[in-house]
């Protein structure tokens, strides 16, 4: 009898800290004292945008988006993956003006915008 598949488990990844090798907090500053009114509202601003920026991800699994990417390149692929770091999307049927490619990487630092239909 073979064990069950296990459920996956999400995994929240904490920004890099201010000193750039650690993640989440400022060992300066302490996790005991409140930051000041405007750190407050900046942090929960950034909390906001990164999980608008998530869920949108989240909404493109298996869509066709259209992508514009730098010197005004424009493709078209149905959405995969990204990976941890959201450094890179994989798509396939990727329709370039070259031609169509089963399966692709296109990295983040490439791409100027994409839209998608709900």
């Amino acid at each position: 009898k073979q064990a069950p598949i296990p459920i996956p488990v999400p995994v929240i990844r904490l920004p890099r800290g201010p000193d750039g090798t650690s993640r989440g907090f400022c060992a300066a500053r302490g996790r005991d004292r409140a930051g000041s009114v405007a750190e407050v509202a900046e942090q929960q601003a950034r909390a906001a945008l990164r999980e608008r920026y998530l869920r949108s991800i989240l909404a493109m699994v298996g869509r066709p988006v259209h992508f514009t990417l730098h010197e005004r390149v424009q493709v078209d692929a149905h959405f995969g993956a990204t990976d941890l770091d959201v450094a890179n999307f994989h798509v396939s049927q990727l329709q370039t003006p070259l031609g169509v490619q089963g399966e692709a990487l296109l990295r983040c630092a490439d791409i100027i915008s994409y839209s998608f239909q709900l």
